[in-house]
């Protein structure tokens, strides 16, 4: 988050209102393919997970290597297929003719950090389900602040622009991927040893049926959003400056819950592996309670200080901008609790092994949110508040339904 919050908190107080509508457009398209990376390394990840809790070392070294080979292929393959299709891409989202050569400019250069995003990932999936998840974070941290460090210097200093920008990304990216990976391959011999060991593809197999659910899981919720960002880019360029600025603040206060859903999958999935139901229930009620009191103190926050916090992104004397930020963050921030218990959902079904249930949440959640968006911003009275509202229904939505088979196979299993 930090990545793309610092472009866009530079690109919009330095740069303008034109250069901040690119950069949050290309925030969108970019969590979309970030997130096939991410579901395939959170599908390893569990395998991982449940290896490392069976004791199987030999399972875990074979399916090291494997998902590492599966991962290169996916991210080899997804840096062609975007510059392939980059003039569709364009045309997809919808961009107003003053933002379109600034999302070009941008994505030409953000796109080669894929294969940054992927190391990162892998490794930090790894680490975490051997229990390490403080050393990911601190590569994390590192870069984050580099890519601070070079915003300023390349778009204050050298004054190049949303390229600038896009360049201080990608070397932040590439800083922690290979920095991780080179930690990993020193400090664990698992690591070596895999590489060392014979390529199954039986294994590969293993992991791509484990991942795929969870990669079309985080697909589908992505694109859901991409569609959304279309819908947005529709109703002009003071409405795509407000929605960018909006969603870094959205996407950095739910952030951590996403991210303790993963934890929470970790930890589901290696006592799954040792057979611990005992512990997996006592998680769920720890985990649903811990998520829940964040969440609304959360939402209090942001509610509370939204005109503050769009003030961060947005000049003072861009009142219509500001308006409409602040607009959303009172509808959307008020209902964090729905996706914090959404993503504990995610993470318990892939844990358990029933990725399908996630993939089915997941169209639900995003499937109600991109149908209403689009039925009630026709609303001439809604407009754009009917986009903002369809977000939480759709969460909410898919949570009554995540919790109710949750509850019903936990009574037929008594």
């Amino acid at each position: 988050q930090c990545y793309n919050i610092a472009d866009t908190l530079v690109v919009g107080r330095f740069i303008g209102t034109n250069a901040l509508a690119a950069v949050g457009s290309a925030f969108t398209l970019m969590t979309f393919l970030t997130s096939i990376l991410l579901g395939l390394a959170m599908g390893s990840g569990t395998v991982f997970s449940i290896k490392f809790g069976q004791k199987d070392d030999t399972g875990l070294r074979e399916g090291v290597l494997a998902a590492f080979v599966l991962l290169a292929i996916v991210t080899a393959v997804l840096t062609g297929a975007v510059y392939l299709g980059f003039e569709g891409i364009i045309w997809f989202l919808r961009l107003p003719a003053e933002i379109a050569p600034l999302m070009r400019t941008y994505l030409k250069i953000v796109f080669a950090g894929l294969a940054a995003i992927f190391l990162y990932n892998y490794f930090a999936s790894l680490l975490r389900a051997l229990g390490n998840s403080m050393v990911p974070l601190l590569f994390l941290a590192l870069s984050a602040g580099l890519n601070i460090a070079l915003d300023l210097w390349f778009v204050c200093g050298l004054e190049r622009g949303v390229g600038g920008a896009a360049e201080a990304t990608i070397i932040a990216q590439y800083v922690s991927g290979v920095g991780i990976s080179v930690y990993t391959w020193v400090r664990f011999p698992l690591v070596r040893q895999a590489a060392h060991s014979k390529f199954k593809a039986n294994r590969m197999k293993e992991i791509a049926g484990f991942s795929a659910l969870t990669c079309i899981q985080q697909s589908i919720m992505n694109l859901g959003i991409l569609a959304v960002q279309g819908l947005v880019n529709s109703f002009g360029t003071v409405v795509m400056a407000a929605f960018a600025a909006a969603v870094k603040i959205d996407s950095f206060a739910y952030m951590p819950v996403q991210d303790f859903g993963n934890a929470f999958s970790t930890y589901v999935a290696q006592n799954y592996g040792a057979g611990q139901t005992d512990r997996i229930r006592k998680g769920v009620r720890s985990a649903g309670l811990c998520s829940a009191a964040f969440c609304i103190v959360i939402s209090v926050l942001v509610c509370a200080f939204a005109a503050p916090l769009m003030g961060i992104f947005i000049d003072p004397a861009e009142t219509a901008i500001l308006a409409a930020g602040v607009h959303y963050l009172h509808i959307e921030g008020a209902c964090y609790l729905g996706i914090g218990i959404l993503f504990l959902l995610y993470g318990y079904y892939r844990a358990v092994n029933q990725p399908q249930m996630s993939v089915v949440l997941t169209v639900i959640s995003l499937g109600t949110r991109v149908l209403l968006s689009y039925v009630l911003s026709a609303i001439p009275v809604l407009g754009t508040t009917g986009i903002w509202m369809s977000i939480p229904i759709g969460w909410f939505l898919a949570d009554g339904i995540g919790i109710g088979i949750y509850f019903y196979h936990r009574s037929t299993r008594h």
